[in-house]
């Protein structure tokens, strides 16, 4: 689970429709020119849009793009958190994916180093991480809670180790 921290539903889309990153990347514009990607994205009304196939590899988490399907949300700054309809409908969305795919985990985008050195993290560069915080510890702490009854598996613990 992702946020924008772009304020609108038009331009986040412009932002994900290009097929090479834009010039506001350039944290992993040396991992390659092909944008960023996600299989869905939730407006600020709580709407659920499909940008492709939910089995199609998107670009949006770093060591784990060919086993996660993304959910972006549109917002998540300061001045614009993410709302309650998109809380609902993330939650329900996770339900609809968990009843189609044998999902094992749900994380927010700012844990997604915790699987270094997982069975599931498939990154071959060693220098290639960001600093992520989205979609914020609260808003995952309140999705998590709403789908407890899947049993979702605990993320793992961050690796400690010094290549993060």
């Amino acid at each position: 689970m992702h946020w924008t921290v772009i304020p609108t539903l038009e331009e986040a889309f412009e932002a994900f429709d290009k097929p090479t990153l834009p010039n506001t990347r350039p944290d992993i514009v040396n991992a390659g020119s092909l944008n960023v990607s996600s299989q869905f994205m939730v407006d600020r009304d709580g709407t659920i849009y499909s940008l492709m196939p939910e089995t199609h590899m998107a670009r949006h988490v770093i060591g784990l793009n060919h086993c996660a399907i993304g959910v972006e949300n549109v917002g998540g700054t300061e001045a614009l958190p993410l709302t309650r309809a998109q809380l609902k409908a993330n939650i329900w969305l996770v339900e609809y994916l968990y009843e189609k795919y044998p999902i094992e985990y749900l994380i927010g985008h700012y844990e997604y180093t915790n699987f270094v050195d997982h069975p599931l993290w498939l990154e071959k560069d060693k220098n290639y991480r960001t600093l992520k915080t989205d979609p914020g510890k609260d808003f995952m702490e309140k999705v998590r809670k709403a789908s407890k009854n899947l049993n979702f598996k605990p993320v793992p613990k961050k690796p400690d180790s010094n290549d993060q």
